[in-house]
């Protein structure tokens, strides 16, 4: 059966969840820009909003959202990397917690969000048969007016396409495609997807049929 593959990875190599906090330190360290995520949520919201950073990892992009003026609540399913995030990133809520199962409010957590994000490739580490589940599970943390942001790469076992599908299927619409968090176009081409997502109206007109890759709205890290 498919797994959680950050959890299969993690079970066959136990300093894995070590690497990825100290790969990101040392870019950091190195002057390499890892914040442009964050700006990109940032730009998407007033100050002071309500942000879940699903899938926070060690808290790059909560933490920086956090320091802008924001309320944070990150979850991640790796306690590691929860760890990390609470160390250095003080100020927001930071939880363990698997997206599959998540309900912040059976444990107290104020909701709804003013926006959700999702970086870091993070739904393609999750099991294929809890993809739209999730994104199912997100949308029910999200202000009806709010929305959602995820970024990820082809190649992943997780075609465009098929998140479209997934999208559509959650009650969700895809409001805005990019190939990148620095708003470069998305077309056919494009090997990243950086899309922006809201509730869907009642209203909303079905969605037309969609070239393998692209979800209608252009001309085809």
């Amino acid at each position: 059966m498919a797994r959680n593959q950050w959890i299969e990875l993690t079970e066959t190599n136990p300093g894995h969840s070590a690497w990825y906090i100290e790969r990101f330190r040392s870019m950091a360290a190195a002057g390499n820009d890892l914040e442009g995520e964050a700006r990109f949520v940032d730009a998407m919201v007033p100050r002071r909003s309500r942000i879940l950073d699903a899938g926070c990892g060690p808290g790059r992009v909560g933490g920086y959202l956090a320091r802008a003026g924001h309320d944070v609540v990150g979850v991640d399913i790796d306690p590691i990397l929860i760890d990390a995030a609470t160390q250095e990133h003080p100020g927001p809520t930071w939880l363990v917690a698997d997206l599959s199962e998540l309900d912040l409010p059976a444990i107290g957590v104020e909701q709804p969000f003013d926006a959700i994000v999702c970086a870091g490739n993070v739904l393609t580490f999750l099991d294929p048969a809890t993809r739209r589940p999730v994104l199912s599970n997100l949308a029910k943390h999200l202000r009806p007016d709010g929305r959602i942001v995820t970024g990820f790469g082809s190649g992943r076992d997780y075609p465009f396409s098929e998140f479209f599908d997934d999208v559509e299927n959650a009650g969700l619409t895809p409001d805005h495609s990019f190939a990148s968090w620095d708003l470069r176009p998305f077309t056919t081409e494009s090997d990243f997807l950086v899309e922006v997502m809201s509730h869907r109206s009642p209203r909303s007109a079905p969605a037309q049929t969609r070239t393998k890759g692209c979800h209608g709205c252009c001309d085809g890290s």
